[in-house]
């Protein structure tokens, strides 16, 4: 290796809501973490120019500097477009976007775009995709198959020799925040969903009943007054008719798509109930670590850039 492949690389990941900078190793690991509320949405490009240059300075050692996420969004500092799928990360690398924040020079990542086979309809990603990558380097995930990463937008990914070939977002968790922090739903439910038979009822409900998703959800209202479910198992019969529906998509694009257990990327207890409801669809689900995937990720794309070089 050579003396600058020995020196660390700064990888952000900055989103709507949240910045992380990391100060990655030759090994892929974070040396040094900065993590504050600051994202995108709430910042003017003083501030944002301020952070990088804050970042670049406490780590003058870094010999590149890159970035994911809502930074290379059309809200963020530089639209960094998306790459059309199938997608590797030396197709990344070609496509990252070389911009200047005051005087600090950044590679932003590029977001994913797909139109799928099944239903020849577009999707997005922004942010995952250097995540995924890190999976697929660090081996946690298998090159082909599905892949979930469950959370506020769900992605269901399709890879093939990987590389990502097309995917799925699903807005079951941002449905279930908001359905249940204001307007009826909120009424009729107290804490939060449990891994339980009424969460399996309405996984059953959501993935093969055949009724839409507005009759379903206001049945969890209906169910509470007339006494067929208490109020502290109105969560758990929201999360199941959401994810039940969601499972029942999956399965509609991906038909082998329960043929392997299916890698599940992210919290915990998110990541236990969609492996309790792919159970209950007749699939399986493990968690996976997925701690430095990000970091691994923007490992994977310093090499693949300078491979290219």
């Amino acid at each position: 290796m050579s003396d600058d492949a020995a020196r660390p690389i700064i990888g952000i990941n900055w989103g709507s809501s949240n910045f992380r900078a990391y100060l990655i190793d030759a090994g892929g690991a974070a040396v040094d973490l900065v993590e504050r509320p600051a994202g995108i949405a709430a910042l003017d490009r003083p501030q944002m120019q301020a952070l990088v240059q804050e970042i670049a300075g406490r780590w003058p050692e870094a010999r590149r500097l890159y970035a994911c996420g809502m930074v290379g969004s059309n809200i963020g500092w530089s639209d960094a477009g998306y790459l059309d799928c199938p997608a590797t990360p030396a197709a990344l690398a070609r496509q990252l976007h070389h911009v200047t924040v005051g005087e600090v020079p950044v590679a932003i990542v590029p977001g994913l775009a797909c139109r799928r086979a099944g239903d020849d309809a577009p999707d997005i990603m922004r942010g995952e995709e250097t995540e995924l990558l890190g999976l697929i380097d660090a081996g946690r995930v298998p090159g082909d198959g599905l892949v979930a990463l469950p959370g506020t937008h769900s992605k269901w990914i399709g890879l093939r020799e990987g590389a990502v070939v097309e995917f799925l977002t699903a807005m079951s968790g941002e449905i279930f925040d908001r359905l249940t922090a204001a307007g009826l739903l909120a009424s009729v439910v107290d804490g939060p969903a449990r891994e339980d038979e009424i969460f399996d009822q309405a996984v059953r409900m959501g993935h093969g009943s055949g009724m839409g998703l507005g009759s379903l959800l206001f049945g969890a209202r209906a169910r509470v007054i007339r006494g067929d479910l208490r109020r502290d198992q109105g969560a758990s019969w929201v999360r199941g008719v959401l994810m039940g529906a969601e499972l029942a998509d999956v399965a509609r694009l991906w038909p082998d798509a329960w043929a392997r257990v299916v890698p599940l990327v992210g919290a915990g207890p998110v990541c236990a109930l969609y492996a309790r409801a792919l159970a209950v669809v007749g699939g399986k689900g493990e968690a996976t670590a997925s701690q430095d995937a990000v970091t691994r990720g923007f490992l994977a794309l310093d090499r693949a850039a300078g491979a290219l070089a």
